[in-house]
């Protein structure tokens, strides 16, 4: 009796330390995981402080060393003066016009490529499918001229249409792979019990697959806004007059007007930031969702 005992009891008293030693393991590693993440964000954090910093400092004052985070004068005047310097508020209007047409339309026309890519039959998807990925492939260099020619024969040099009507031509490559591979993890069971009660593709999709593709289509918007607000080779291509510049384009125009005035360009700059932060935040818990979603099938 005491030989069959013993064995059991030496289990007993191992099983709770091997556990406690596997809790610390744990949590040793999570300490030391957000120990990494909070020393990366500081240091991605730097420059974007370093901005806000310098545009609130008087000029003169931008490039002592060390560097003074907190000015000794706090001078606000700055935004004023930077933002009367130049034509900012035709350059705000026409980012926003240019960055909310885009968004809409590549996130609209991309999901409709991609529940055609990923819920309708047809002869020739997949290969279609490759050619549009293949795109991708493609340098901006290798099609700025045609798509140049192409603008110039239709009068929309010097006009906001280049930088939006593509947009509305399926968006790009990229977001139609996005849109698709997350379509194909919804069950195929509710575009068929829609049909039984006489839905077409269109209803299908509409009133079915749109609402439920929301965190898909948040990390489109967010991704397409983000470039056309922050854009500079297409507008320095396409927009020729004042009037018609973006915040991006004007700033890098304009600087010579600041004088290597850092402060004045600091404050420009902080507020042509200002949009993608708060998109960003607003935004923040459909994008993650929508990246962690997105791809989970490879049908």
């Amino acid at each position: 009796m005491a030989s069959t005992v013993t064995p059991t009891a030496s289990v007993t008293l191992v099983a709770p330390a091997h556990g406690r030693a596997a809790r610390l393991r744990s949590a040793a590693s999570r300490v030391a995981l957000h120990g990494l993440l909070i020393a990366l964000s500081v240091v991605a954090l730097v420059p974007i402080a370093w901005m806000l910093s310098t545009s609130l400092k008087a000029s003169g004052t931008e490039y002592e060393w060390p560097i003074r985070w907190i000015p000794d004068r706090i001078v606000v005047g700055n935004y004023v003066k930077a933002l009367t310097i130049m034509n900012f508020g035709a350059y705000y209007r026409n980012t926003f016009t240019i960055a909310i047409l885009a968004t809409l339309g590549t996130t609209l026309t991309s999901a409709m490529a991609g529940f055609a890519f990923a819920r309708l039959r047809f002869v020739g998807r997949g290969p279609l499918f490759i050619l549009v990925l293949s795109t991708m492939m493609l340098p901006e260099a290798v099609t700025l001229i045609p798509t140049y020619i192409v603008f110039r024969t239709v009068h929309w040099i010097d006009t906001l249409f280049p930088l939006i009507v593509p947009s509305w031509l399926g968006g790009g490559a990229f977001y139609i792979f996005l849109v698709r591979q997350f379509f194909l993890t919804i069950p195929h069971e509710l575009d068929e019990a829609a049909r039984i009660d006489g839905a077409g593709d269109f209803r299908i999709f509409w009133q079915i697959l749109l609402p439920l593709a929301g965190p898909v289509l948040a990390v489109t918007a967010v991704f397409t806004f983000v470039d056309k607000w922050t854009q500079f080779l297409t507008p320095l291509i396409y927009l020729n007059s004042d009037q018609n510049r973006t915040v991006a384009l004007g700033i890098a125009l304009n600087n010579g007007l600041f004088n290597t005035r850092l402060n004045y360009l600091m404050a420009d700059t902080v507020v042509m930031t200002l949009p993608i932060l708060v998109l960003f935040f607003v935004a923040q818990r459909y994008f993650m969702k929508g990246i962690v979603m997105t791809g989970l099938t490879g049908r």
